[in-house]
């Protein structure tokens, strides 16, 4: 084995880079590098490696055994720079280091949900973090703070995983819509029935399959959709009903191109949580951005 004191750590990012989109192409956009220069990298890293790393070629790109290896212990010693970054960081009485945040998407249009509003009271006083942002389902951003891939996670979670920590972060009204040019559009609720609602098409978010089917008492799901953006436009098609959060469908029901049906009877509230291991409790990094949080949801509610 070569002594690896010499490595260019930028060489391992762009590997891991690589490995992480499965090819070049996303890479390039990812890294905003030519194919030429990510080539070039890759090869130095093999060199001063002396293995070969990955298989390319038109059609694929695989991680040889060695390349597995190395993506594993790169992504090992990201984090330990990243947990020096921090005690250094501290040591000196500044907060510095990388911090990887997920969320779940459609919730920036909410002003107690809204990301954003916890991050610009984050980095006010000019903190040295490299914030990492990733949108998924609920459950997946339970399992990748399970899985130390993620330090904190904002969305409906579950609450099953014994070795985090979770945090009432927000509520989030939902109605059920539909679209302008459905039956149901200009048809008044009083006049609406359980027939009615078993005649439409639903469409459902995948990840609250059930969830939704059980509270309207539909006997079946038509579509279904993962991204709130997606939900949303199955419902503007004038197709299906299926539910939205409230301050998502808002802009679109101000232009009558979506309506709420019988709030009274399919009306729910979701609750966020704010979710972390319990062992990363003291990282000041994470303790830092867990008091921005709850500044933001205490002011969003005052």
């Amino acid at each position: 084995m070569r002594r690896l004191d010499n490595i260019d750590i930028r060489l391992l990012r762009v590997f891991v880079a690589l490995a992480d989109a499965r090819g070049f192409a996303d890479a390039q956009i990812v890294l905003n590098l030519s194919q030429s220069t990510l080539s070039t990298h890759l090869a130095e890293l093999e060199k001063r490696l002396g293995a070969q790393l990955c298989l390319r070629g038109k059609q694929q790109f695989r991680l040889t055994e060695a390349g597995q290896a190395t993506y594993n212990a790169a992504q090992k010693l990201f984090l330990d720079l990243d947990e020096f970054t921090r005690r250094v960081g501290s040591a000196t009485g500044s907060l510095a280091g990388r911090l990887r945040l997920g969320a779940s998407d459609g919730t920036f249009t909410s002003k107690t949900l809204g990301l954003q509003h916890t991050i610009r009271r984050f980095l006010a006083d000019g903190k040295d973090v490299f914030l990492e942002l990733t949108l998924g389902t609920p459950s997946e951003l339970e399992q990748k703070v399970v899985d130390g891939e993620l330090d904190i996670a904002i969305g409906p979670l579950s609450q099953r995983a014994p070795t985090v920590t979770y945090r009432d972060y927000g509520s989030e009204p939902h109605s059920l819509y539909c679209g302008a040019g459905h039956p149901l559009f200009g048809k008044a609720d009083s006049a609406i029935d359980a027939k009615d609602i078993e005649n439409s098409r639903f469409c459902v978010r995948r990840y609250r399959h059930f969830d939704d089917i059980y509270m309207v008492g539909h006997p079946k799901a038509s579509a279904s959709a993962v991204e709130m953006e997606a939900q949303a436009m199955m419902i503007l098609s004038g197709h299906f009903i299926g539910f939205l959060p409230c301050h998502f469908a808002e802009p679109w029901v101000a232009k009558r191109e979506l309506r709420a049906i019988k709030p009274s009877a399919f009306d729910f509230v979701s609750t966020h949580r704010i979710a972390f291991r319990t062992t990363s409790a003291s990282n000041a990094v994470v303790s830092a951005f867990l008091s921005a949080a709850e500044s933001s949801r205490l002011s969003s509610v005052s």
